[in-house]
């Protein structure tokens, strides 16, 4: 059954409590799948009229719904408290940073539950009494889906021993049927971007690099999947600088496989980012990746094989990147297939899931 030879099933508490689905609610779900399928007895709670609650509706897991406001909407404890006191859990994992302070106000019988939390944003965490009680002394474990959030925890003085890094995953093959060669039948590369529009993916750069590309005659077209507070002011940049032929923003797309397939690069310019889903499944697609060298991206892309690593917040880079491979489509076909064998052999669902797993069955050994 895992890693540490226990094989009896575990009864775990999952507690998500976003409604919008995200890269860390597909992760979740395929947690879940996994563990379901390996016979393990799951109970999540979340939000009602979350997205996450609905797609689990299907699977044998328990719905129980769980709602917080903010980070310290702490209503729900009472009622949390009880359940964990009469449910008997191996396992109670909280998902999400917001989940993570609920761990501050429950109680447990002896050393049931074990108490895991998932990091999965790079924002630096403040040193200091809280996240000394949080991490060090609340929770039995951190994951960290990077060694960058891993990283970080440590210098906020999160033990080493109580970090285990497992990084996310994708089911590549829903991204078999995707090309690495040319997308659209037409004489414009057409350059793709998959992410929140928030300040942190870094549009604005893209933007940027988009009039300095277009200055050099190369004659591309950007498509913008995804949806956030910066639609409106996107919009409107596009317009100001001039890009209105060039870019075309698609909102929130569910089928990120056919998004993937009407492109022929992925950009992803973050100033921030935990390991970037988005890039996973571009490389799964066989796309080559330009990417900005910051959290994660920097485990998931290896620069100058499966994509090109510029510095964050420079447009002129990103330019460049993109222009070489535009200008070298057969080094563009190279790296889309070097990406998928990377995915294949080191982020899929199924390996992060099982890895989660054989955690928690180290942590319920006294393992740390």
């Amino acid at each position: 059954m895992s890693g540490s030879g226990d094989s009896r099933l575990l009864k775990i508490l999952h507690i998500d409590p976003e409604k919008n689905w995200g890269g860390g609610e597909a992760q979740v779900l395929g947690l879940l799948t996994y563990l379901a399928g390996r016979g393990h007895r799951n109970e999540l709670l979340t939000a009602p009229d979350g997205a996450l609650f609905n797609r689990c509706r299907n699977l044998d897991v328990r719905l129980r719904s769980f709602s917080m406001r903010n980070d310290l909407d702490l209503r729900g404890v009472p009622a949390l408290r009880r359940l964990i006191r009469v449910e008997s859990y191996d396992i109670v994992h909280f998902h999400t940073k917001r989940a993570h302070a609920l761990s501050l106000w429950l109680t447990r019988a002896g050393n049931r539950p074990k108490f895991v939390v998932t990091r999965r944003m790079d924002y630096p965490e403040r040193r200091g009494w809280y996240t000394n009680f949080l991490y060090n002394q609340r929770v039995d474990g951190v994951v960290a889906i990077s060694q960058a959030i891993g990283d970080l925890l440590e210098q906020a003085g999160v033990e080493a021993r109580k970090i285990r890094r497992i990084p996310s995953g994708i089911e590549p093959q829903r991204f078999e049927a995707c090309s690495s060669r040319r997308a659209e039948s037409k004489d414009a590369t057409v350059i793709g971007c998959l992410a929140g529009l928030d300040e942190r993916k870094g549009h604005h750069f893209l933007l940027k690099a988009a009039v300095l590309l277009k200055a050099e005659g190369l004659d591309l077209r950007y498509r913008i999947a995804g949806d956030g507070p910066l639609r409106a002011n996107l919009e409107q940049e596009v317009v100001r600088l001039g890009l209105s032929k060039e870019v075309r923003f698609l909102g929130f797309v569910a089928d990120t496989a056919e998004f993937l397939r009407s492109v022929d690069l992925l950009v992803m310019p973050s100033l921030f980012e935990g390991l970037g889903v988005a890039v996973l499944e571009a490389m799964a697609a066989r796309k080559a990746v330009v990417a900005t060298r910051v959290g994660g991206l920097i485990e998931s892309v290896i620069d100058g094989v499966t994509g090109i690593l510029v510095a964050p917040k420079d447009a002129r880079a990103l330019a460049g990147a993109i222009t070489k491979l535009v200008r070298e489509p057969a080094l563009a076909d190279e790296m889309g297939d070097r990406g998928r064998e990377r995915v294949l052999e080191h982020f899929t669902l199924r390996r992060m899931a099982m890895q989660n797993e054989s955690y928690y069955y180290e942590l319920l050994s006294g393992g740390t």
